[in-house]
């Protein structure tokens, strides 16, 4: 079976081809994925990521006949619809700080963390918060909505016309979800909105057929089944829950780097060091923890040459050249420090970028620290080709790191929602903590140190 799986990340937005019978990708188109800085907010441009997705699938289907397809998105995001499925209102930018105008006010309604799982986060990572201050700011345009999606879902509705939603979207740092209850949140009561919620259907639910008119679009067959969809996080770590033997962990990257623990030790996990617990495709509690590990490193890397060498990875572990935390602030186990660079001066190219790898590791491992990790860790994504981050993130965990083969783990495990029984994906390369001790010194040197 060959499965189109739209993967609509913060920074690209994929369609790629999954074949089933190698859970490998085929084919794959990527589009930049902006925010439109327009009035009334910024706000995705789902226009543009419609038009996108169509001509992806009418070019892919010429490729490889599509079978299925499924849908996986970055989370903190959700979509107003009236009865028609139109947008009330533009699908919000968790990254515009308009929010956070009235967090006094939210705070009086928000649950506690033992509720919910969610910390309290700043500008609209919260996606309550998202929908308050759209609800306050914009109550006629809020008061024709018929239906709160999540924003794989609201793909799923343009798609099949059937609005749903999903436990693994809204138990992403929300604050609607309760994950002990498996209900929403006392919030949810609380703003009158269960009455908007749409049905919750499990992840791999075949919601229906595309409809007639995007068949005779993309050239797709019109009975092509759509299955419901999933945060891209759950996506990635879904292919371990069926194939792996806890305690494991699994660490995804992408835009957010979102560290996984699946029957790890028991922790009490701090919302102050973002901290959280998401909600796996198959319904379960997960700690996690996250930071926003790939837009640092574009930041850190921006213009920069990215090769290296043995002799910069010998010279930055020498000198101890240490990036502390944080370069982005408001989130992550480092939310309120500023970065730092240690004995820095006249850095290659490649010790810099030795050394930013080196950082991105070791607030992986804190991640994995803070919310119990145990057994060997999977790293999926981008992150996962670079080895100077999985060598040192074994350095300092202690435990062995598996580099995914495939670029985006996400697409895999969003494909895995149309099979019928649980397959084994290969692991990729088996990297051991480095017997060299200057690699356990440094990552002690870095703790004592951030």
């Amino acid at each position: 079976m060959i499965v189109a799986v739209i993967d609509i990340g913060k920074t690209n937005a994929k369609v790629a081809l999954v074949d089933l019978a190698t859970l490998s990708e085929i084919a794959l188109r990527r589009f930049a994925n902006a925010p439109v800085r327009q009035a009334p907010y910024p706000h995705h441009d789902v226009e543009a990521l419609w038009t996108f997705i169509l001509n992806s699938l009418a070019d892919l289907n010429c490729e490889r006949r599509i079978d299925a397809i499924s849908i996986t998105t970055h989370g903190a995001t959700g979509a107003l619809v009236d009865r028609s499925g139109e947008l009330v209102l533009p699908v919000l930018d968790y990254e515009f700080d308009g929010p956070d105008q009235l967090a006094a006010d939210y705070d009086a309604v928000r649950p506690p963390f033992g509720e919910t799982g969610t910390p309290r986060l700043p500008i609209g990572l919260n996606l309550g918060a998202q929908f308050f201050w759209q609800q306050k700011r914009f109550p006629a345009d809020f008061a024709m909505a018929a239906a709160m999606l999540m924003y794989p879902q609201y793909w799923a509705l343009r798609l099949t016309g059937i609005a749903a939603n999903e436990v693994s979207s809204l138990g992403c740092h929300t604050d609607l979800w309760n994950p002990w209850t498996s209900d929403y949140s006392s919030l949810v009561d609380r703003m009158d909105w269960r009455r908007l919620m749409a049905p919750v259907r499990p992840a791999k639910d075949r919601l229906g057929p595309i409809l007639p008119e995007l068949a005779r679009r993309t050239g797709l067959d019109p009975q092509t089944p759509v299955f419901c969809g999933l945060h891209d996080s759950n996506a990635s770590l879904l292919p371990h829950l069926l194939s792996d033997t806890p305690p494991f962990s699994v660490v995804s990257t992408g835009t957010w780097v979102v560290s996984m623990a699946v029957g790890g030790r028991k922790v009490e996990l701090d919302p102050a060091r973002d901290t959280l617990v998401n909600i796996n495709a198959l319904g379960d509690p997960v700690p996690s923890a996250r930071f926003m590990g790939g837009r640092e490193f574009s930041l850190l890397t921006e213009g920069q040459n990215q090769e290296w060498s043995e002799d910069d990875v010998a010279a930055v572990l020498a000198r101890r050249v240490l990036l502390l935390p944080s370069t982005q602030q408001g989130s992550g186990p480092f939310p309120h420090r500023g970065a730092q660079w240690v004995n820095a001066g006249d850095l290659t190219s490649g010790q810099r970028f030795a050394a930013i790898s080196f950082y991105l590791a070791l607030t992986t491992a804190t991640c994995l620290e803070l919310i119990g990790g145990e057994g060997p860790t999977t790293v999926e994504g981008p992150f996962a080709q670079n080895p100077l981050f999985i060598r040192m993130l074994a350095a300092a965990t202690g435990r062995p790191v598996a580099a995914s083969e495939t670029s985006t783990g996400t697409s895999i495990g969003a494909a895995l929602l149309a099979s019928d029984g649980a397959t084994v994906m290969g692991k990729g390369e088996r990297t051991e903590p480095p017997t060299d001790q200057s690699w356990g010194e440094y990552a002690r040197a870095w703790r004592r140190s951030a």
